[in-house]
């Protein structure tokens, strides 16, 4: 456990320092924070799910993955639309929202689903 640890620190810390840096040789500097949070932990997680169940296990999560990040830019552009509307109240961007992100990633899985690219 504490080994397992180490490692998920150790790949995790190296790879988001690679994506910070790659974050500095863009313009506008807030893509340092996006290039450092999410790839660096998908990576260090699919690094160590390939170590401990092999490839098949880290192909079904990287497909889980990929509609993951579909449904986070849906909700991305509804949360940007529902900012824009200022007779919305916040309560109602916030739901309908979470209810753009659901549709999507629920659709997107049950189409990956049902065409065998998940079990």
């Amino acid at each position: 456990m504490i080994a397992e640890l180490a490692v998920r620190f150790a790949i995790g810390g190296l790879v988001v320092s690679l994506f910070a840096v790659a974050g500095e040789m863009f313009e506008p500097k807030t893509f340092a924070g996006l290039f450092g949070a999410a790839p660096s932990v998908g990576i260090a997680t699919l690094t160590l799910a390939y170590l401990h169940e092999g490839r098949p296990y880290v192909a079904v999560s990287t497909r889980s993955m990929l509609i993951g990040c579909v449904g986070l830019l849906v909700y991305t552009a509804a949360c940007v639309a529902a900012t824009k509307r200022e007779r919305i109240p916040v309560w109602l961007g916030t739901g309908l929202t979470w209810a753009a992100w659901g549709a999507v990633a629920f659709a997107a899985w049950g189409a990956a689903t049902a065409t065998g690219a998940l079990p």
